[in-house]
């Protein structure tokens, strides 16, 4: 038996300071797929906090992952709703519920300011592979919210979330000439963009 001979190769060093390779970045339209701009959960790790972490904490959390939004979670893992980073770190929610509950910051937990899952947008994902993005955003131009969640059957016929999609998400995808425009904070606004903007 003839046994193969490993050559292994000297490395390199490096002759000057190097460029770093990077995505291009994505330049879609409004007649692109709406399923273009999802943030799918079977292919990105979903970030969540269970019910009752400090919010200090869930704001660690948001900072070091690196995302605006946490699914708050309960003791069965279900998701019961979300946090954004607008909840943590405005004062609003907080104080509420430190008023209602007579506790001290450090006291207030997740589920105290989260948006909870009824009042949530959704929409399946069936429904959403057949829209374009501005279909998309004309049939949410309504909605106030920044993000909509996408669900789906699992294979036991539960309902579960696939991905979300968030306003300026789709803002950034699309891709603006005309200067300036707002950062969308909500479906609303990108519908305004969309229709009274030539994109």
């Amino acid at each position: 038996m003839n046994q193969v001979t490993f050559s292994p190769k000297p490395l390199i060093q490096l002759g000057s300071a190097p460029l770093l390779a990077k995505p291009a970045a994505r330049r879609l339209q409004p007649t692109s797929p709406a399923m273009t701009v999802l943030t799918d959960f079977s292919q990105v790790m979903p970030q969540s906090v269970d019910a009752d972490t400090p919010i200090d904490e869930a704001h660690l959390k948001m900072r070091y992952s690196g995302v605006r939004l946490l699914f708050v979670m309960d003791h069965q893992a279900h998701c019961i709703g979300i946090i954004t980073s607008k909840e943590v770190i405005g004062t609003r929610r907080i104080n509420i519920a430190m008023q209602q509950r007579n506790l001290t910051h450090d006291e207030v937990t997740a589920e105290m300011i989260m948006t909870p899952w009824h009042k949530l947008s959704a929409m399946p994902i069936a429904q959403l592979a057949s829209l374009t993005i501005e279909d998309l955003v004309l049939s949410m131009e309504a909605v106030t919210d920044q993000h909509l969640l996408i669900t789906e059957q699992n294979d036991h016929h539960e309902l579960r979330i696939r991905g979300i999609i968030s306003a300026s998400d789709i803002q950034n995808a699309v891709g603006k000439e005309i200067n300036p425009v707002p950062m969308a904070k909500s479906f609303a606004d990108i519908c305004q963009v969309i229709t009274g903007h030539d994109l």
